[in-house]
C-alpha cells in the first residue's frame, strides 16, 4: 500500500469519528495506518486507535516512532525497548510491522541501536525497521552496525511546494537556491538502496505553514493541479498525492488529513498516472526552476 493514514490529529476526534476514519480509510483500500509514540501527547493517538480499531490485526499495518522525548532525543537501548513495550501495550497488539527512530540523535550509539533491534525482532515485537528525516551519512553509519537488520525506510516532508531533494538534483552545478543540495543526495541515496521514502506534508508548503491547495498566495500551482484534476475527474487533494506517487523512487505518501471524504478523495490518486509532461508542468508551476 503505498498510502497511509497519519494518525498524529486523531486525538482531536471522538470514538466514532477514529472508527469512520479508520473504516473508510480500509474501505478505499487502504490499511496502513502511521504512528509516534508522541502524537497526541503521551502516547494518546495510539492508545485512541487501540481502543477503537476492532477488526482483525493481520488486516492492517501498523508503523509507529520512538526517539523523540521532551527537551532531547534518545535513541539509547533503554529507550527504544521501553517505548516499544508502552506502544504495543497502548496499540492493543502484540507486534509493530514497522518502527521507525523518529529524527536524527547525534548522541545515538549503533551497537545500542543494534542490540535493542536484536531483541525486538527476536522477541517478534517489531517486524521491520526504519528511520525519519535522516541523511544518507546517518543511515549509512547506522546500516553498517546493523548486521542483518535493513533499514526500509526513510519518513522526510516532501510536497509539490516542498522540493529540496528534488531541485537539488535537478540543477546541479547551478548558482540558483534550488540548487542549494541540503539532503546529501537523499532522494538517490533511498532509490540507490531499497529504502522507501514515505513523504509526510504532502499539502504543506512549508513547516507546518500551512496547505497551498486552494489557498490564494498559490494561484498558478492551483490553476494548473485544477486543471489536470478536471481532466481526470479527480479533487486536487488526489493531483498532488499522484505528482508524489509518479516519481520513480516509488514513494508511499503519509495523510495528515482527519476528513474521510478527503481520505476517499486522495485514494483515487491510486489510479492517476501523470505522464512526464503534467509531473514537470506541476513542479514549475510551484514555483520551482529548471536549469
Amino acid at each position: 500500500m503505498r498510502i497511509a493514514i497519519g494518525c498524529m490529529r486523531i486525538s482531536s476526534l471522538t470514538k466514532p469519528e477514529i472508527d469512520k476514519l479508520i473504516k473508510t480509510a480500509m474501505g478505499c483500500g487502504i490499511n496502513y495506518f502511521d504512528h509516534a509514540d508522541i502524537y497526541g501527547g503521551d502516547g494518546k493517538c495510539e492508545e485512541l486507535f487501540g481502543e477503537v480499531y476492532d477488526g482483525k490485526r493481520e488486516d492492517i499495518i501498523i508503523q509507529t516512532k520512538c526517539g523523540i522525548r521532551k527537551g532531547f532525543f534518545d535513541f539509547s537501548k533503554e529507550h527504544i525497548l521501553t517505548a516499544v513495550d508502552a506502544s504495543l501495550k497502548r496499540l492493543k497488539t502484540d507486534y509493530i510491522d514497522t518502527l521507525l527512530l523518529h529524527r536524527p540523535d547525534t548522541l545515538m550509539e549503533p551497537s545500542e541501536i543494534a542490540e535493542a533491534f536484536d531483541y525486538l525482532c527476536a522477541s517478534g515485537k517489531v517486524r521491520k525497521f526504519g528511520v525519519s528525516n535522516m541523511n544518507p551519512t546517518q543511515i549509512e553509519f547506522l546500516q553498517r552496525n546493523l548486521g542483518n537488520h535493513k533499514i526500509i525506510a526513510n519518513q522526510l516532508q516532501l510536497s509539490v511546494m516542498f522540493t529540496g531533494m528534488v531541485g537539488a538534483g535537478l540543477n546541479v552545478n547551478m548558482k540558483i537556491e534550488s540548487s542549494v543540495n541540503r539532503d546529501g543526495g537523499i532522494l538517490e541515496y533511498c532509490r540507490m538502496n531499497g529504502i522507501t521514502i514515505q513523504a509526510w506534508s504532502p499539502f504543506q508548503y512549508g513547516y507546518f505553514e500551512g496547505v497551498f491547495l486552494d489557498n490564494p498566495k498559490f494561484p498558478e500551482v492551483n490553476k494548473v493541479i485544477g486543471r489536470i484534476a478536471a481532466e481526470k475527474n479527480v479533487a486536487n487533494t488526489a493531483i498532488a498525492t499522484a505528482w508524489i506517487l509518479r516519481h520513480p523512487a516509488k514513494m508511499e505518501v503519509i495523510l495528515g488529513t482527519t476528513n474521510p471524504g478527503r481520505v476517499t478523495d486522495i485514494s483515487k490518486a491510486l489510479d492517476v498516472e501523470l505522464s512526464r509532461k503534467e509531473w514537470y508542468e506541476i513542479y514549475l508551476a510551484a514555483g520551482n526552476e529548471l536549469p
